[in-house]
């Protein structure tokens, strides 16, 4: 069986929808989501139906723990904002989901968390065979750097599947990943996100909070910075 792999959609229905189309293209019916539908963009309810729509199993995201839980983020004053908005729009069923979000899943032979296995939620892995030395089992998912990555450690295979919504590895197309037989492949699909533009400037925020999604980039700004 083959299930692909989503992660990081911050509220990027335009990007969500090209990567499930992509996906049904393909044949592939289980699909598992490595945390982050919510945050910095202003779809979020549109993401949240869709992925409750198809019961697509989902870990919570740091994200997703900020807005199920009314606390914001530390490092960036740009993801609160975005989050202050999100609060307003976000209907009471899809926040009641988000609060039932487990912090890791197995999908077959694949553990998933959104971090890393230190640090469920929240950790920024460095992934190398000494780290994975250290957890047991042989396949790995997780998200959070918004970077598409692959690793191969002897018997193990790590794999980020990048970002659906706002990639930050230098290609812009939304991002996810497959697995079968034992092994990921990586896979982008380019879309158009001009609505996504339109969309937040309806909500109030300008360039600034989007204008990575041109060029894949991470352009918000850090407290400290």
């Amino acid at each position: 069986m083959t299930t692909a792999f989503i992660s990081d959609i911050h509220g990027n229905f335009e990007a969500l929808k090209a990567v499930m189309a992509e996906i049904d293209r393909l044949g592939v019916t289980d699909i598992c989501c490595a945390g982050d539908v919510v945050g910095y963009y202003s779809q979020v309810n549109e993401c949240c139906d869709l992925l409750r729509e198809r019961a697509i199993a989902c870990v919570m995201g740091n994200h997703d723990w900020y807005m199920a839980g009314g606390g914001f983020c530390t490092r960036s004053r740009s993801v609160n904002d975005c989050l202050a908005y999100q609060r307003k729009v976000i209907s009471a069923d899809n926040l009641a989901w988000l609060k039932t979000l487990p912090v890791q899943l197995q999908a077959g032979e694949v553990r998933i968390v959104h971090g890393g296995w230190g640090d469920p939620i929240d950790e920024y892995l460095k992934p190398s065979a000494e780290y994975f030395d250290q957890v047991e089992g042989k396949a790995f998912v997780s998200g959070h750097t918004h970077v598409q990555r692959l690793e191969i450690y002897g018997d193990k295979s790590y794999c980020n599947p990048g970002s659906v919504g706002q990639p930050r590895d230098g290609d812009p197309r939304a991002a996810f990943a497959l697995y079968a037989d034992g092994r990921f492949t990586l896979h982008r699909v380019p879309y158009d996100m001009q609505p996504v533009f339109d969309l937040m400037e309806a909500a109030g925020f300008n360039d600034y909070y989007y204008g990575g999604l041109k060029t894949g980039s991470r352009v918000l700004r850090r407290l400290h910075d």
